[in-house]
């Protein structure tokens, strides 16, 4: 219809969003199911209108964005293989790590080996690889140009049942926009757990593509990040000029 080859799509889908069309209209079905389901108190209509035929295929879809196993998670990623990528970037190296299925890690230094000891310290019993062809990196990167297209890129990480909504009410903040701890407490439905909200901030494994450096204090101060301060400034910096390009 295109006039272009699967083939050549696949690898122009790869090159500029780091994923296939596949998981690229996987991860927007399941964000349009979201956003339906807040609004729509018919949940079939809601599935429907996304693009579902039905609630298996929601269920069947929900893991491939936050989908390791409490299992896998609990004994350090024994059994699992993660294909470790490695680029520069203005903000520093980038670790990114992950799986067939998703992104499991990604951090931001100024030393390999101080980022492979805390992806070590996430999943330290996986089987840590060499990808071959790159998988995961150019999605990572992708997203730092353009934070709008950071929710599109899957994940594979696990997250306890607060872990999860915390963690995609960081996705939902607009790029260019913060939110208190305290705010996103409320947000969730309850306010005495601004301390639960920060906990779940510090845990993120996925940089970036969990946007916790969109929390701030009570005050507006930057407050902790696992990557630096100076680096959640530009990353906050970064997304603000990025939102008013898009304007």
């Amino acid at each position: 219809m295109l006039g272009v080859a699967e083939r050549e799509l696949r690898k122009a889908f790869r090159q500029h969003l780091g994923v296939t069309p596949r998981q690229f209209q996987q991860s927007a079905r399941l964000n349009r199911a979201k956003e339906a389901l807040r609004g729509s108190s018919n949940t079939l209509d809601a599935l429907y209108a996304a693009g579902y035929g039905s609630v298996r295929g929601l269920y069947e879809a929900g893991p491939a964005r936050m989908g390791m196993t409490p299992g896998v998670f609990a004994r350090k990623g024994k059994g699992l293989t993660l294909g470790v990528e490695i680029a520069q970037h203005a903000l520093g190296l980038l670790v990114v790590a992950g799986t067939e299925r998703g992104v499991s890690f990604v951090g931001v230094g100024e030393c390999r080996e101080s980022l492979e000891a805390e992806l070590r310290r996430d999943y330290g019993l996986a089987t840590i690889v060499s990808p071959g062809p790159p998988r995961w990196i150019a999605a990572v990167l992708a997203a730092l140009e353009n934070p709008h297209n950071a929710h599109t890129v899957p994940l594979d990480v696990y997250a306890t049942a607060f872990q999860a909504r915390v963690w995609e009410a960081l996705q939902r903040i607009p790029p260019g926009e913060t939110r208190t701890y305290s705010g996103l407490a409320t947000a969730l439905g309850d306010a005495k757990a601004t301390r639960a909200v920060a906990r779940a901030c510090a845990t993120n494994c996925a940089a970036i593509l969990i946007p916790c450096h969109r929390v701030v204090g009570a005050d507006g101060s930057l407050t902790g990040y696992r990557w630096g301060l100076d680096r959640k400034r530009r990353l906050l910096e970064s997304e603000r000029n990025a939102a008013q390009r898009a304007d």
